[in-house]
């Protein structure tokens, strides 16, 4: 297992093939300390965890990894479906001025299209991760203030990249001399 920066980890899965809507995440708390978990899924690019924590509200650090080359139904039962309510997306910014004209436009013309036809959110929401290129994207459960008991199954999953991002991060948090997390 090889562990790294959090953004490199994210630019494994901006950087991958796979089908943009196909990716699920779910995150929470850090079981102990200061941070969130992270777990990104996708059945053809494997299974992500990240431990990332605030150092202030304008800079995140954070330490990753692939715990797993593939989704496997075990794994996936604890990510949810797409009719979860939450949502998440993983964004690139543009590559030039226009490129980002490109994506104004399609986004302009995605939002006039959903506000004159009946539409989901859902529905909504895919069409405008398609209009902005996002290399992933989908259902996320996510709780702000506690932890989701499926990651808390993933973790017991992946005890061992648990213990050792979880002792990477520590050294960053103390590193940076933070002590407790920015709210």
């Amino acid at each position: 297992m090889r562990i790294r920066e959090f953004k490199d980890v994210l630019e494994d899965v901006t950087d991958h093939d796979a089908d943009p809507e196909g990716w699920r995440a779910v995150a929470g708390d850090r079981a102990g300390g200061v941070g969130e978990d992270m777990y990104l899924a996708h059945p053809s690019a494997g299974v992500f965890f990240l431990k990332t924590y605030a150092k202030n509200p304008f800079e995140v650090h954070g330490v990753g990894t692939r715990v797993a080359r593939s989704l496997d139904d075990e794994i996936g039962s604890f990510l949810p479906e797409r009719e979860s309510g939450g949502r998440f997306a993983v964004q690139s910014p543009p590559e030039d001025e226009d490129h980002a004209e490109s994506v104004a436009n399609r986004l302009e013309t995605v939002v006039e299209t959903h506000a004159d036809a009946p539409t989901t959110p859902e529905d909504f929401f895919d069409d405008v991760m398609d209009a902005l290129e996002s290399p992933a994207f989908g259902p996320m459960a996510y709780d702000q203030y506690d932890r989701p008991d499926e990651l808390d199954s993933l973790a017991d999953r992946f005890d061992e990249a648990e213990k050792l991002l979880s002792e990477e991060l520590d050294d960053l948090i103390e590193a940076d001399e933070v002590d407790r997390g920015f709210m």
